[in-house]
């Protein structure tokens, strides 16, 4: 039995446009010969004239533009022609036109085919209007991702359980948010161990945390560790043009999910979609808010014992809608916060294993310098490391890359090109001692491990980098207080030495007053207004947006505390390096000869005074 031929494609619109436009003209053609354009012959006035006298001229047209005339007149032969001819002053041709028996007339057609007139007339355009109309729709389509069958389809990235090549080994750092998806995986491998007691699985898993610190990664480890295809969509594209277009991907998503059951949806940066809403959009007919109805009843209706899991990733969990945070929906939420000590060293380790390293790395060491650092920060500095190794000619990191790659990071390059005269780096090497020193003379304060003169990119002339020996989760109102000491100390130095002061303490002063702000508004560290919270903060996974939340009267008490506070740790500092004036111009000295200091080094001279 053969198979049947394959149908031919349909043709497209254009093909029977052209078609019926060539029948037509011959049509046009054949029928009305006569009819076609006529030809427009020019004689000489005195012919006219005579032509006029002789009756055969039947009707005149004067053409002002032009200074012509232009008249139809019997040939020879009969049949009836279109002349034309110059104007000459005469004023007795209208006398002789009358005489002949000539009409006069607004125009002369010189071409009177019906069908060519209906053709052109109004056929020609309606077919160029939906020519162009068809074009234009091809084009919208196309680039909007795809033609009018496509139109509204979600176009999710579909990966199969091969093509993530990640499982939870891949991910370090983040032992508590693993846990959490753990139960997830186990769920897809087991389900009938849940059902026989009744437990249900979860919709949906809400990832939150800053920016880089691996959401999206957990998220391909759980379809990896499942066995099951992975949906990966962003939320910015449900966001469309058109009204509705958002909720028709939406349904086409969760109808793609429903066909590969089991399998794991993934919504990144779901806040897109998903902010809360204030019912200020006509109505709350616009297209985000219709996108997010249909979320939410897509998740509603969904059927849990089928297997699919939704996870979403955001770091802007406080503008979501409740309705999408309910149990039923989003159950779960598991934070992906910045990794600890002992998760920076791990997550150094795992992208340390794609790249040829010395065996004499402490990675201890380049944890504690990275404290608040994210996973994405941790594999920049190994790639950076990496870099600088082959620039150098090694075929290996070694310590002191991972340690160069941790500056650049957090005070970029070294600017080579950038010449300080004697007198600045003079007043920057006082400067970056005078934060050391005071740092070292206080109790409760990281120690020091590097104080350097060299610019870099950042902008930064120098700067003196403290480390502690752990992660610290709380900070006294003693350790906040020496903080302020020590980010006053540079700019304490100046004003003891040469008497004056420079701009070179902006940033200290920028993070002194940020500090001293938190402690009496955040902190409860003020007497005056003992523990009341006087400021609210918001988007805490980027940056945090701090308000005050306080009368205009208080806002000023709280400016006129904060001014007290640094002063006093100004003053703090002052007195420590004079107690100190010796030690500070010896270590200026030896800071301006070697432009770099070790910590070890630092402590080393310290302890010999």
């Amino acid at each position: 039995m053969t198979d049947k031929a394959p149908k031919n494609p349909k043709k497209p619109l254009i093909f029977y446009y052209a078609i019926t436009l060539v029948i037509l003209m011959l049509l046009n053609a054949l029928l009305f010969p006569s009819l076609m354009q006529r030809q427009v012959t020019e004689v000489g006035y005195n012919e006219f004239l005579s032509m006029v006298d002789q009756g055969q001229v039947e009707t005149v047209v004067y053409e002002t533009d032009e200074q012509r005339i232009v008249f139809e007149a019997k040939k020879e032969d009969g049949k009836t022609a279109v002349f034309k001819t110059g104007m000459f002053p005469d004023d007795k041709l209208v006398e002789r036109l009358d005489k002949a028996g000539v009409q006069f007339a607004a125009q002369i057609p010189t071409q009177t085919s019906p069908i060519l007139s209906i053709l052109l007339s109004y056929i020609f355009p309606i077919v160029l209007i939906i020519v162009v109309g068809q074009w234009l729709s091809k084009k919208m389509m196309k680039s909007m991702g795809g033609n009018t069958m496509t139109f509204g389809k979600a176009n999710a990235k579909i990966y199969a359980e091969t093509e993530t090549g990640k499982t939870f080994a891949d991910v370090a750092g983040q032992d508590e948010a693993k846990e959490a998806l753990a139960e997830i995986v186990d769920f897809l491998h087991n389900p009938n161990k849940y059902a026989a007691i009744g437990a249900k699985l979860p919709k949906g898993a809400l990832l939150v945390g800053p920016p880089g610190t691996g959401k999206t990664l957990l998220a391909k480890a759980v379809a990896g560790e499942a066995h099951v295809p992975f949906f990966s969509i962003s939320g910015s594209e449900f966001v469309e043009m058109f009204v509705g277009m958002g909720a028709a991907k939406v349904r086409d998503l969760f109808k793609q999910a429903s066909e590969k059951a089991p399998c794991i949806v993934f919504i990144d940066e779901i806040d897109t979609i998903g902010k809360k809403r204030d019912g200020g959009g006509l109505g709350g007919n616009d297209e985000r808010e219709q996108t997010l109805n249909q979320l939410l009843t897509e998740m509603d209706g969904f059927d849990g014992t089928k297997g699919v899991v939704i996870l979403a990733a955001t770091n802007r969990p406080e503008s979501l809608d409740p309705a999408l945070l309910r149990p039923g929906r989003f159950d779960r939420r598991v934070p992906v916060e910045l990794p600890d000590l002992k998760g920076r060293e791990a997550i150094l380790r795992v992208h340390a294993k794609e790249v040829h390293m010395s065996g004499r790395i402490d990675y201890n060491a380049i944890a504690r310098a990275t404290s608040g650092a994210s996973g994405a920060d941790l594999a920049n500095i190994i790639n950076e490391a990496a870099l600088r190794a082959v620039r150098l000619g090694r075929s290996t990191v070694e310590q002191c890359d991972l340690e160069e790659s941790v500056e650049v990071v957090i005070a970029g390059y070294q600017r080579k090109n950038a010449v300080l005269s004697p007198r600045e780096k003079e007043i920057v090497a006082y400067h970056e001692i005078g934060h050391a020193l005071v740092a070292a003379k206080q109790s409760d304060s990281a120690p020091v491990t590097k104080i350097t003169i060299v610019p870099r990119t950042s902008g930064a002339l120098g700067y003196t980098m403290q480390v502690d020996e752990g992660d610290r989760y709380l900070m006294s109102k003693t350790e906040a207080e020496n903080k302020l000491a020590t980010l006053t100390g540079g700019r304490a130095a100046e004003e003891l030495i040469f008497g004056s002061v420079t701009t070179g303490a902006s940033n200290d002063i920028e993070q002194a007053t940020k500090l001293a702000r938190a402690m009496i508004t955040r902190f409860g560290m003020s007497r005056k207004f003992d523990m009341v919270a006087l400021e609210t903060v918001g988007n805490s996974y980027l940056g945090g947006d701090a308000s005050l939340a306080c009368s205009n009267e208080t806002a000023t008490l709280i400016d006129q505390e904060v001014i007290a506070t640094v002063k006093t740790a100004h003053e703090k500092a002052i007195g420590i390096l004079q107690n100190n004036m010796e030690v500070l111009h010896r270590f200026a000295a030896h800071l301006l000869e070697r432009e770099t200091i070790t910590g070890e080094e630092f402590m080393s001279l310290l302890n010999r005074t």
